[in-house]
């Protein structure tokens, strides 16, 4: 099943919070996924599956280093683009 993920990451405790933010971006456009970075969030669109594990697998890097929240809402019904 295909979904579209709007995902937003806040670095906490951090004076540079592009660098996290960025990392966290890297790590999911290695990946079969189409990312496409907007100002207050990022739309990730793929495979369920896939969406889930690289979400899952960049959160844990960035939280081995940072502290962070992540945001998510997750949609099967959204147009594909």
């Amino acid at each position: 099943m295909n979904v579209q993920a709007e995902v937003s990451l806040y670095p906490l405790h951090c004076s540079d919070l592009t660098e996290p933010i960025r990392q966290f971006v890297e790590l999911l456009e290695d990946n079969q996924l189409k990312v496409e970075i907007g100002p207050m969030s990022t739309l990730v669109k793929g495979d369920s599956q896939v969406v889930f594990e690289n979400l899952k697998k960049a959160f844990g890097r960035l939280a081995e280093e940072y502290k962070v929240v992540m945001t998510l809402k997750i949609s099967n019904a959204c147009p594909r683009s």
